[in-house]
């Protein structure tokens, strides 16, 4: 499953996926991963959530994103819920050209039983209409 929370920049998006990472520790079965570009936030999520500031590992686009993540399922099947923080700025892409990420990613999901939540600078009017349906 993929899901989206979206909004305008200083709009909660960031307090509300802590929140929602935070609550799957205690309502998930796997591993909770929080992933954001920095270390930031590494204190506000709760220990068991493991953090990973992605931001260390040169990404730069869309593609190289989707990899980073079947590296990660692939090596602990015991995943089940990720959260990611500025995921536009993480891949460095305007929402339009992640059409191709967004279809892979829902595969993966899919296929490892992992569910993704991703936060994005994104208005509803000027998103794609292939990104809306994952809006929450």
């Amino acid at each position: 499953m993929i899901q989206v929370v979206h909004g305008k920049k200083g709009s909660g998006k960031t307090k509300r996926i802590i929140d929602m990472a935070n609550n799957a520790v205690k309502e998930q079965n796997g591993i909770v991963v929080f992933i954001d570009d920095d270390n930031r936030y590494m204190f506000d999520v709760q220990q068991p959530v493991r953090f990973v500031n992605a931001g260390e590992y040169g990404m730069s686009s869309p593609e190289m994103f989707y990899g980073f993540l079947c590296g990660m399922a692939s090596q602990n099947f015991d995943i089940s819920y990720v959260v990611i923080d500025a995921f536009l700025k993480l891949v460095n892409a305007q929402p339009e050209q992640t059409e191709w990420f967004f279809e892979h990613l829902k595969g993966l999901a899919e296929r490892s039983n992992i569910t993704f939540v991703l936060s994005l600078s994104a208005d509803d009017a000027e998103a794609p209409e292939f990104m809306k349906k994952y809006f929450i």
